[in-house]
């Protein structure tokens, strides 16, 4: 028990990493998610082309090259990114790219007849768009968009590459300066407990648009 408090202020400060990433990360990626799966719908090739070209590069390469490009590859074109800004903008990046095929699958979804209807209704477009599409698609992506925002928290442990003391990375430090793998047993239970709130949290969520039915 001792040992876990003397390691215990590192794995905070780990904790602290990776819930800002994760914080800054589903901010900043599920609006630009949101505002991608519009051009993902367009009826114009050209635009939908240059944005499922997006999508693939996104989806078909691991987020971890995506890392290493972004921090290692972009300053030979001569930008420049300190290490958690560079993690936080390939982080949004990749899952903008998950969330905009999620968002793009919610309006799908949606029956034709429900636009015609509020056009009889003499609803404008972003009337309709607001009061009574987006409420019934958020509930429909707010399970698939649940579990990537579990893997999320998951693939934040990747940010060691880019040389970030998060979660992950301080427990490696002190398994490696001690000789225990206590370390990273307190790392897995700390993952654990963090995925069972996310997993709680969204639960609520998914309930609170139960009346959409």
């Amino acid at each position: 028990m001792q040992y876990l408090l003397d390691i215990l202020p590192a794995l905070l400060t780990g904790v602290l990493t990776t819930l800002k990433l994760f914080g800054l990360t589903l901010v900043l990626s599920i609006p630009l998610g949101l505002l991608v799966s519009f051009p993902l719908q367009s009826k114009f090739k050209p635009l939908k082309w240059i944005f499922d070209l997006y999508v693939l590069l996104m989806r078909g390469t691991p987020l971890l090259l995506q890392l290493i490009f972004v921090f290692y590859g972009l300053p030979l074109l001569h930008v420049v990114f300190d290490r958690f800004p560079a993690a936080l903008l390939a982080f949004t990046l990749n899952y903008a790219a998950y969330f905009a095929e999620i968002f793009r699958g919610g309006f799908n979804t949606i029956p034709k007849g429900q636009f015609e209807a509020s056009r009889m209704l003499k609803l404008s477009k972003g009337q309709t768009l607001k009061k009574i599409i987006l409420p019934q698609v958020t509930k429909n992506v707010v399970p698939p968009m649940g579990n990537e925002i579990i893997n999320l928290i998951k693939d934040s442990s990747l940010v060691y590459v880019l040389g970030l003391s998060d979660l992950l990375k301080a427990g490696q430090i002190a398994m490696q300066r001690d000789v225990t793998l206590v370390p990273l047993l307190a790392v897995g239970v700390v993952y654990i407990v963090l995925i069972l709130l996310i997993t709680a949290l969204l639960k609520k969520i998914e309930a609170g648009f139960n009346y959409y039915q």
